[in-house]
């Protein structure tokens, strides 16, 4: 009976023993028990490769001597240039990477599995080189996109992720619009040495691939290079290589052309008509001011596309302000001519070193000597020396005379009671003799009985009344005369300085133009 037992349960364990092997030996496509499949061998594969490096742990380079260095290649693809923000100094592209290293535990051999030599492995599951931008100026935590590595038999790894790159970029706006930006990107191991990572170039190609790259609508690549640095910081003593790659974008002067220079230049227009506009004119001041607000407009909408924090303004900005300085200057020089023109008698002077720099050296210097007032020559009577002895004798004659002894008194001509006042020339009688003779008469007709002192004496009165009209009329004249020539000499000063004006802002257009836009290609 017992042998019988025994029997029975050696019968048993075979056929367990039997089913066991069954299991590990399942041919691909057949189904062995209730609830299992056969895998595929490129499953098994991937089964085992996870498997091991579950065993092992991701973490730690995959070396079987630590004092090896992992050897890895990378190459970074230009997809497209999204965005430079200038204000902000940030760099945005789309890039591809490839990133190629040798990895010992994901090496088999093909045969024991169906010929399989290479296969794809989710990246979170195996070893991955800690590669980072450094100038990034990205808030993200990971730059990388989710792949699939590609495994070779002989354990080499391909990963090739798409990321969006931030990088830190300084910005040269000085010829902004016409301006071309240089910009790096480097790339390295964070935590690994150079003995124990060593970075090089991908297919030994020092150069950003620009196969898949999609024009920009923005800018142009003019080149893009790559080298490799070994640095020493200051933390450690094992050098860190990198792989800095650099991209130079020249900008589209297209749009810019439209909202910026073109403006400009109408802009400039006007300006040269508002200093040939009369100093006087109102015309001038609100021509000015209104110019001086389109400048600054426009520099406000320049403001908004360049950074705050640059060490240099761009060229198109100090002609913006170029322009804003010379308007305010003919605009305030307007004003205080249109002040002194109307002002009336209170008109100061011009001081005679304004004069001497601004009627007679500058005037000279952008030929605008004839519209410098010119005093009066002196007339001839005032020249002459015979005719000034005349004169005087004809003043002593009229004038001086004694009062109760007449010089001369000559019979009436039209009656008892009229007389003359002989002259030295009886042909030349002027308006002062004519208007004394009437008034005369007119004395004489309303007094016909009064004697000659009395004649004589109400003559003295009436011309002493003319020499007093007469004086204020003078006085008069050549107080006007000398307010316009004041006005005339600060009209002067106006037209000079603002002809002078006028070539400083032809110059500095010619020269900000020659500067400002390319010269070459």
């Amino acid at each position: 009976m017992c042998s019988t037992y025994t029997g029975v349960l050696l019968v048993l364990l075979c056929l367990l023993h039997l089913c066991n092997t069954n299991k590990h030996l399942a041919i691909p496509g057949s189904r062995v028990g209730k609830g299992n499949l056969a895998l595929s061998h490129e499953k098994r594969l991937i089964k085992d490769l996870i498997d091991t490096y579950k065993e092992a742990g991701v973490t730690g380079r995959p070396v079987k001597n630590s004092s090896e260095p992992i050897s890895l290649k990378y190459g970074l693809g230009l997809v497209q240039i999204l965005r430079l923000d200038e204000k902000n100094q940030v760099l945005t592209i789309r890039a591809w990477n490839r990133l190629i290293w040798t990895d010992y535990l994901l090496s088999w051999n093909s045969s024991d599995y169906g010929g399989v030599s290479e296969v794809r492995v989710p990246a979170k599951d195996i070893w991955r080189p800690d590669l980072v931008l450094y100038n990034y100026a990205d808030d993200r935590l990971s730059e990388f996109r989710d792949a699939l590595c590609v495994v070779s038999e002989n354990g080499e790894v391909l990963w090739i992720p798409t990321s969006i790159f931030k990088s830190a970029c300084s910005i040269d706006i000085t010829n902004f619009p016409f301006d071309s930006q240089i910009c790096h990107l480097k790339f390295g191991s964070w935590s690994y040495d150079g003995l124990k990572l060593d970075i090089d170039f991908y297919q030994d190609s020092p150069h950003i691939s620009l196969t898949d790259y999609v024009p920009s609508n923005e800018w142009d690549v003019l080149a893009h290079p790559g080298r490799k640095n070994v640095i020493f910081y200051p933390c450690c003593t094992q050098p860190f290589p990198d792989l800095t790659f650099t991209v130079v974008i020249k900008r589209q002067v297209a749009f810019y052309s439209y909202i910026l220079i073109l403006p400009c230049v109408l802009l400039s227009l006007l300006t040269m008509v508002l200093f040939w506009l009369p100093p006087e004119s109102p015309a001038k001041m609100q021509m000015g001011m209104n110019i001086f607000v389109a400048f600054f407009l426009l520099l406000l909408l320049l403001t908004d596309n360049t950074p705050p924090a640059a060490a240099a303004i761009p060229l198109i900005g100090a002609y913006y302000c170029l322009n804003m300085i010379m308007i305010t200057l003919s605009t305030f020089l307007a004003v205080i001519v249109i002040h002194l023109y109307f002002r009336g008698p209170r008109t100061n002077k011009v001081p005679y070193w304004i004069k001497r720099i601004v009627l007679v050296g500058l005037a000279r210097v952008v030929f605008m000597t004839n519209y410098v007032p010119k005093d009066k020559p002196p007339s001839q009577f005032e020249t002459d020396p015979r005719i000034r002895k005349e004169l005087k004798k004809i003043k002593a004659h009229e004038m001086k005379y004694n009062k109760y002894q007449p010089r001369e008194l000559s019979s009436l001509t039209d009656s008892p009671c009229t007389y003359r006042v002989n002259q030295p020339n009886a042909n030349n009688h002027n308006n002062h003799t004519h208007t004394s003779k009437n008034s005369i008469k007119e004395n004489v007709d309303q007094s016909p009985d009064l004697s000659p002192i009395h004649l004589y004496q109400s003559l003295e009165s009436d011309v002493k009344e003319i020499r007093r009209f007469i004086k204020t009329l003078i006085y008069k004249q050549r107080a006007q005369e000398s307010l316009e020539k004041v006005r005339g000499e600060w009209r002067a000063v106006a037209l000079v300085l603002d002809r002078t004006f006028f070539c400083l802002y032809t110059i500095s257009i010619v020269v900000s133009l020659a500067t400002m836009f390319p010269r070459g290609t």
